[in-house]
């Protein structure tokens, strides 16, 4: 049987009918947005460097190709602090069609965007606006789904139905290696000529998909009860609201804890996903092999977020990432030394155990960070710590590892080993800071003081009657 709620935590009924629309819309979004995004990440490695930046070496054009992936990571925190402060002021549910919209229209742009030799240096520089709209748009993406899930669920299975929403990147990660693998058997010629174009040009064909099942989904119920509230005691003080962010960024310390706290399940993503294509055919890998390894990946994440989300509920957010942080730690030298052994099935076998314990630090971040943050900054809280977490543990891990490798020499796969377990102790320790939130009522509008010492709220407030 599933814990009760903690004393504090009221009970809210839920329309189970609602709720499961609500989730397979945020779903369906978020595996939209994951497969735009993250096709990017796979043809980066394979193809931009040569078609996009021909003046350079093949090592300077894959360091160029993954800057560009890098922008796309830098504009991840504008697009949370954007969509944010509207998805606080107007809501969630306009902003997640628009973010929608902005991430199919990029991709497909990309899709038909003509090489270096046709256009020039046009080419590049178009390039990045559209990864930067791409970034913009997924950064205001994932809070917006999660909080739609999460301020509809009932507050005891909040983990076990965002974890729906977790599993979109997972899914989409799995249907653009499907689809880069597939292309990628044509000749090489037709690959770089046209082949890879596919992918992005079929994102037209998820974004009508997406949109019609979005547009029918409800707003969030605590959020129009936050803004009826907030618009009648702006009323009575003759005032306006306040901005969301300059709300949030007077109490920086629960944010520079929702950010650290997502940095190593970020990194270790970069790692086993966008930087394994080049680790992995550099030292004699064919791309056919670290692309099953990738399909392998996926797949365990498919099984392990869910079961780590439901976790989340039993035994709290905390225990379950500072489990997966542990892991890292654990098993970065063991992992990497299943890559360097260049057998095909040991490198399977590497990714899926980097996967593992990646997904018990991210399955609990959408309930985690929504319970961070009050109703009226939520999605503004929770989009920049998510959002900086991916900008610096996944948005530029794949430029640290390269750096690394090229000033380590001959140390193989060690400093990939030492960067995942230095992420993964920061998650660590940011995790030792948070308090646990499990349960928490998420109409307070100050769920987590900035100065709490990590432990349960309703466990304090006993000992203090």
């Amino acid at each position: 049987m599933p814990p009760a709620p903690s004393p504090h935590v009221p009970e809210r009924p839920s329309d189970p009918a609602l709720l499961r629309r609500v989730a397979l819309s945020s779903l369906l979004g978020t595996v939209i947005e994951y497969y735009d995004f993250l096709l990017y990440g796979t043809m980066a490695a394979l193809v931009f460097g040569e078609l996009f930046f021909p003046e350079s070496d093949p090592a300077v054009g894959t360091i160029a190709a993954f800057g560009t992936l890098a922008a796309g990571y830098v504009a991840r925190p504008l697009g949370g602090a954007v969509f944010g402060h509207f998805g606080d002021r107007l809501g969630r549910k306009s902003m997640l069609v628009l973010t929608m919209v902005l991430m199919g229209v990029a991709s497909v742009l990309i899709g038909v965007l003509p090489p270096y030799e046709t256009i020039g240096v046009a080419a590049p520089v178009l390039l990045v606006l559209f990864r930067v709209v791409q970034g913009i748009a997924i950064g205001g993406e994932w809070a917006g789904a999660t909080l739609m899930v999460v301020e509809h669920a009932d507050p005891r299975r909040r983990g076990l139905w965002s974890g729906m929403i977790q599993m979109g990147s997972p899914i989409g990660f799995l249907l653009s290696t499907v689809a880069v693998t597939l292309t990628s058997l044509l000749p090489r010629e037709a690959f770089l000529s046209w082949g890879w174009r596919v992918p992005f040009l079929f994102s037209a064909v998820l974004l009508g998909i997406g949109l019609y099942v979005r547009v029918s989904i409800t707003e969030s119920p605590l959020f129009r009860q936050a803004a009826d509230r907030q618009a009648a005691e702006a009323s009575r003080a003759g005032e306006t609201a306040g901005v969301p962010l300059t709300q949030v960024l007077r109490k920086p310390r629960t944010l520079v804890r929702a950010c650290a706290v997502g940095i190593g399940p970020f990194a270790l993503t970069a790692l086993i996903s966008t930087y394994m294509l080049t680790y992995a055919t550099s030292i004699g890998y064919a791309t056919s092999e670290v692309m099953t390894g990738l399909l392998f990946t996926s797949v365990t994440g498919l099984v392990t977020i869910p079961l780590f989300s439901a976790l989340s509920d039993r035994v709290g957010r905390r225990a379950v990432v500072l489990g997966g942080a542990a892991g890292v730690m654990l098993l970065a030298f063991p992992v990497y030394a299943l890559v360097d052994a260049r057998s095909p099935a040991l490198l399977v076998l590497g990714m899926v155990l980097g996967q593992a314990v990646q997904s018990a630090m991210y399955a609990p971040l959408g309930p985690l960070l929504s319970e961070m943050f009050g109703t009226r900054v939520r999605y503004t809280g929770a989009s920049l710590g998510y959002q900086l977490a991916a900008l610096i543990g996944g948005g530029f891990t794949p430029l640290f590892a390269g750096g690394l490798l090229s000033a380590s020499g001959d140390a193989r796969s060690a400093p990939l080993a030492v960067l995942a377990v230095v992420c993964g102790l920061v998650t660590a320790l940011a995790v030792l800071r948070t308090a646990e939130t499990r349960g928490r009522d998420l109409s307070e509008e100050d769920p987590v003081p900035p100065g709490e010492l990590p432990r349960d709220r309703s466990t304090s407030r006993g000992a203090e009657a």
